[in-house]
């Protein structure tokens, strides 16, 4: 997009980025407003978390499960000196899918802290992730719970298409979480990441986490 033309669809007090990510969850789940996560101090005003907001949505595809999006890796405001770049910032924003968990008692906030903590260590390291990378979460991904699944792949979402915003290319990348004994098989086979993604689908085709899953 142009910078003239940038001016003549946008003002100043647009949330551009925001508005292009909305676009693609707006398709979909129409008419859905999904319950919304925004930190207490904004991380421009000294807030402790980076990303401005996680929303998440009601998804029945495939079986119940909450599906995140986060707010804050890409460009989301108007920006005339962002406009037109490769990247929109980070180049991408982070979803997860998760299958409900009977002690969230439907409030599954935890995922929103997961997806922060993800960021600091973004901001923080100035370090960014792509398709197939892969991290430990140091524990369990739900802390203090009984639960195999203790690290983290990401994936492209296989709902939400990378996209040409006007601040540049944003890659949804889901995280998906995985048992130890896959974790330290990608560690050391690296090459077979995308292998063990593709097995996964087999019986899991969104790549729902279910923190009751054992193999």
């Amino acid at each position: 997009m142009k910078l003239e033309d940038y001016k003549k669809e946008f003002t100043e007090d647009d949330a551009v980025g925001w508005l292009e990510i909305d676009k693609e969850f707006d398709r979909l789940y129409p008419g859905q407003e999904p319950k919304h996560f925004a930190p207490p101090i904004p991380y421009m005003l000294g807030g402790d978390n980076p990303l401005d907001g996680v929303s998440y949505y009601e998804s029945k595809k495939q079986e119940d499960h909450y599906h995140f999006i986060t707010y804050g890796f890409s460009e989301l405001y108007y920006n005339e000196e962002k406009v037109d770049g490769e990247f929109s910032k980070w180049g991408f924003e982070l979803t997860f899918r998760l299958k409900p968990y009977e002690a969230d008692n439907g409030n599954p906030s935890w995922a929103v802290a997961l997806l922060q903590n993800i960021a600091k260590y973004v901001f923080n390291s100035r370090k960014w992730f792509e398709e197939f990378h892969y991290m430990p979460a140091n524990g369990p991904i739900r802390l203090n719970t009984e639960t195999e699944i203790t690290a983290l792949v990401f994936v492209a979402d296989p709902e939400v298409p990378k996209k040409q915003t006007p601040h540049g290319e944003v890659l949804f990348l889901q995280i998906v979480g995985i048992t130890s004994a896959e974790f330290d098989y990608i560690v050391e086979n690296p090459e077979k990441v995308e292998e063990l993604v593709n097995k996964l689908k087999e019986n899991n085709p969104l790549l729902i986490t279910d923190l009751n899953r054992k193999n």
